[in-house]
């Protein structure tokens, strides 16, 4: 199997879509600003932040919320796959360049600012003006049971807890591996819990010590102890944004843009902001909006800052559906390129490649685990390993999905070839027909049932699988699924959930559908009469 070639079949295939994502109009270069965020509340807001003021400058933006850890955000900066991103500075210094930690913030800052450039061309602009660093939290009655008001003091008894950690801390040197060395911190158990999961998993007792973020308004909704960091293991978490070199080169009016935000957001008001998020539920845009309207960088359509109010303002799901239903119909056509392009890619390689293994069945079995070993790859580590060198959005996604549909259609294809009816198969060579033309006209049809199986099976596997999409900025129903999973919101779950999983079974269906006439008539009668017999036994 040649692999290049087809993945750049893939890659012409898809180029159409990418030029559709490129295509919006901009006054200062021929490309939209792209801006991403990483999978969490904060990133959120600040990327919608930076998104709206540079519309407000009348600089086109393309935004990619919600991608992977810190790894897969900065590879894709790198790439110039995205332009900008909201990064911390610690997380800059010890994170991406493994660099030993330090105290002082503009030490913090000048380092990052000048290595990212020699090495990247990549530029940190201003600060925002608050710090937002790791939390470790426990429970109230959990810091009173054990007198635990410092990280030493949880040192002393952490091997009687369960700590729930992002896979993100789980993983950082200046995350549970640094702690570790600092505190001596030994755990009963680690489990790795998502953003906004962990705390809800702390309040239920399921584990008893969480990372968290000093600006999360959740630590506030669940009355957690925040531990304090005495040995000063953490660096300076300044907030910033993070621009690549083409931004810097082509659209200097960009920089100029969101360096108006650099200074103007304190720890108060971004922790307020985070909390109408987290906690009250308000959207994301709207949120930003109003921040932006405050700090009088663009008109509020309310014309005030709301950053104080309450929330409990979540609306029905049906309501919440209804309101969306437009966005809802883009998603799901997004999804559905996703899915038909990678399966079709899929069948193009997948059908041939199991008709040829039928006459050269010493390599089929090899061939087949091969394939098979590709499917047992995780889908988001197939994602974040092609964006080196695809970057992400739509490419990559394809490439990912189309790997996935190979086995099922190969192995189905292969099989069904393999024991056609035998009957057929004595009775074709009994006429004289050579082996070609018995593939071709006895054991393909009577393989088509096993083919169009195979096929079903690859749709619905991608179906799901292509929800994993959102976290390299591909789109598609895993949008509002990673966003819910963040924000800790049943309603955008829900939203990309449930209608991924009736797509699923559409596809299913008419798949299903086309089986049925693909399958000879004699092998319907067949299958009728044997329903018949069942039935009656």
């Amino acid at each position: 199997m040649r692999l290049i070639p087809m993945i750049a079949v893939i890659a012409a295939i898809a180029a159409p879509v990418r030029a559709q994502e490129s295509a919006a109009p901009s006054l200062s270069s021929s490309r939209p600003v792209v801006i991403a965020s990483k999978p969490f509340g904060e990133s959120y807001l600040l990327t919608e932040m930076a998104a709206q003021l540079l519309e407000a400058r009348g600089i086109a933006v393309e935004r990619r919320p919600g991608l992977g850890a810190t790894e897969v955000a900065f590879a894709a900066l790198r790439a110039d796959a995205i332009d900008v991103y909201p990064e911390y500075t610690g997380t800059g210094l010890t994170a991406i360049l493994a660099a030993t930690p330090m105290r002082d913030p503009r030490a913090v800052f000048d380092t990052v600012q000048r290595v990212f450039t020699e090495r990247w061309g990549i530029r940190w602009l201003p600060p925002l003006g608050f710090e937002n660093t790791y939390a470790i939290a426990v429970r109230r009655t959990t810091a009173q049971q054990h007198d635990l008001r410092t990280l030493s003091d949880l040192a002393r008894v952490a091997p009687t807890l369960t700590a729930g950690f992002t896979p993100d801390f789980i993983g950082r040197p200046d995350g549970l591996p640094g702690l570790a060395g600092a505190y001596g911190l030994r755990f009963a158990a680690v489990r790795p819990l998502g953003q906004a999961l962990k705390y809800r998993a702390l309040a239920e007792a399921a584990v008893d010590v969480v990372d968290g973020y000093s600006t999360d308004g959740l630590i506030a909704r669940y009355d957690l102890i925040v531990l304090e960091d005495d040995a000063r293991f953490f660096p300076p978490y300044e907030a910033a944004y993070l621009v690549s070199a083409r931004v810097q080169r082509d659209n200097p009016r960009a920089l100029t843009a969101l360096s108006e935000l650099s200074g103007r957001i304190d720890v108060a008001r971004m922790r307020a902001l985070n909390a109408r998020v987290e906690v009250g539920g308000e959207p994301v845009a709207d949120v930003a909006r109003d921040a932006l309207g405050a700090m009088r960088l663009l008109r509020s359509p309310a014309g005030v800052d709301r950053s104080s109010s309450g929330g409990g303002n979540r609306s029905s799901f049906a309501d919440f559906v209804r309101q969306g239903r437009l966005e809802l119909v883009a998603l799901t056509v997004r999804h559905l390129l996703l899915v038909g392009v990678s399966l079709l890619a899929a069948i193009l390689v997948s059908v041939p490649l199991g008709l040829w293994l039928e006459g050269h069945r010493r390599a089929a079995e090899p061939v087949i685990r091969v394939l098979g070993v590709i499917q047992t790859i995780p889908g988001i580590a197939l994602l974040a390993f092609a964006i080196p060198f695809l970057g992400v959005g739509v490419t990559p996604a394809l490439i990912a999905l189309w790997l996935y549909g190979l086995f099922p259609i190969v192995r189905h294809t292969y099989t069904g070839v393999r024991d056609a009816d035998p009957r057929a198969v004595h009775a074709a060579h009994a006429l004289g027909m050579t082996d070609r033309q018995i593939l071709r006209q006895v054991r393909t049809p009577l393989a088509a049932p096993s083919i169009m199986a195979g096929i079903r099976t690859a749709a619905v596997i991608n179906v799901g699988t292509a929800t994993l999409a959102a976290f390299i900025g591909a789109g598609g129903l895993g949008e509002p699924i990673a966003t819910g999973l963040a924000l800790a919101d049943t309603r955008l779950i829900l939203f990309g959930a449930i209608p991924a999983a009736i797509l699923a079974l559409v596809v299913d269906g008419v798949l299903g559908y086309v089986e049925r006439r693909m399958t000879p008539e004699p092998l319907r009668q067949a299958a009728r009469r044997a329903g018949r017999r069942r039935s009656t036994s």
